[in-house]
């Protein structure tokens, strides 16, 4: 999973990639196996004309709480990075329309993480992004190595802040 390269600018390098973990999906995962098994249920349900009828209404609800409950969540999670680089935070998501956030780092005052748990039963937390913005903050639940992302980034920050070349190697 890497960054494409032509998004980036020149002498720019990337410095954590990442999306959410995993754990964001036991939700789909939950009402993937619930609703296939209310279907096979209803599918039980006798036979005949009115039965018939029960069968594809029960698949067809089945398949419009997956399309929207399991298949949406999973291309969102699939099509949502968060990156960032010696220059610059970058989140961006979707698959057909596309939207992103861009700060830069200088304007970047802190970087902070939250592990609650569960959290730190599945090793991911929220990073606490603060800015200088008057939107405040960006938290980004579910980061998997949540703190070492946090001192990546805070190292990241710091190299700025002191005025420390980077040469990307």
């Amino acid at each position: 999973m890497a960054y494409p390269s032509k998004l980036l600018n020149d002498g720019e390098h990337v410095v954590v990639h990442t999306r959410t973990h995993p754990k964001a999906l036991l939700m789909a995962l939950l009402v993937l196996v619930v609703t296939l098994a209310l279907a096979v249920f209803v599918q039980t349900l006798g036979t005949g004309g009115t039965a018939d009828v029960l069968h594809w209404v029960a698949w067809i609800v089945a398949g419009l709480v997956i399309v929207w409950f399991v298949v949406k969540p999973v291309v969102a999670w699939l099509t949502t990075t968060y990156t960032f680089t010696n220059r610059r935070f970058i989140k961006r998501a979707g698959l057909i329309a596309k939207e992103g956030r861009t700060i830069p780092l200088n304007r970047i005052s802190g970087v902070d993480f939250e592990i609650g748990i569960i959290d730190r039963l599945f090793g991911c937390g929220t990073l606490v992004v603060s800015d200088a913005s008057e939107q405040g903050r960006v938290e980004i639940h579910d980061i998997p190595r949540v703190e070492q992302v946090q001192l990546q980034v805070a190292e990241e920050l710091h190299r700025l802040s002191t005025g420390r070349q980077d040469d990307g190697t």
